[in-house]
């Protein structure tokens, strides 16, 4: 389901108004409008087979086991501040040594990356494709996980801020990982992620864009 109080457009991206950043959510989806086996509209694909899936009445978004590569979608509308926050939640499975690689993104596809990477037991930070930090994370299979981006103007630059959590347990008070950067990023919209390293699929669902906290 789709929320979106009030925007602006500017060429061919959509930007926040001051009005519509001030409630939260700023944008949520949660597929359960969508038809089984299509792709949502306010969906850009980057990359990747994404399409909508259902199972025990719950539909979400599905990116296949395959092919092994990195994929991406783009959603909702940019904020029209650097100060934003986007969370989704994820769903995936290792198989034997080789795990999937998912997460959330602000401020277009040189944005920032929040990425879970089980594979390195890591929760890492991204600039488009090149990584500039990394904490330890303990990832649980075949549970969904829930991760949060948050970016804050500081000076010409800005703090990125991470946070990951197993579904059943609280959101963390404190981000897990922060980093800062010397220059603020061009507002861009949200994205996910995923890599299906392990040959699985991995389910996304429950997209939002946040005022930043």
């Amino acid at each position: 389901m789709h929320s979106l109080r009030s925007f602006l457009r500017v060429g061919s991206l959509p930007l926040l108004t001051a009005a519509a950043f001030a409630a939260e959510p700023l944008f949520t989806e949660d597929f359960s409008k969508s038809a089984v086996d299509s792709t949502p509209q306010g969906l850009m694909i980057m990359s990747g087979g994404f399409t909508v899936k259902e199972e025990g009445g719950n539909k979400f978004l599905e990116l296949p086991g395959s092919p092994l590569d990195t994929f991406g979608a783009l959603f909702g509308p940019a904020p029209q501040t650097v100060d934003a926050s986007a969370s989704a939640r994820f769903l995936s499975s290792k198989k034997g040594r080789k795990f999937p690689t998912f997460g959330v993104s602000l401020h277009g596809v040189g944005g920032y990356r929040l990425l879970v990477s089980p594979g390195k037991k890591a929760l890492e930070i991204y600039k488009g494709d090149v990584p500039i930090a990394n904490v330890p994370y303990e990832w649980q299979s075949d549970k969904w996980t829930h991760a949060r981006i948050q970016v804050r103007q500081k000076g010409d630059g800005c703090v990125i801020g991470g946070k990951a959590w197993t579904e059943g347990s609280a959101e963390p008070d404190k981000w897990m990982i922060t980093h800062e950067e010397a220059t603020a990023p061009k507002p861009g919209r949200a994205g996910i992620w995923g890599s299906p390293y392990a040959g699985t699929p991995i389910r996304f669902d429950d997209l939002k864009i946040e005022a930043a906290k």
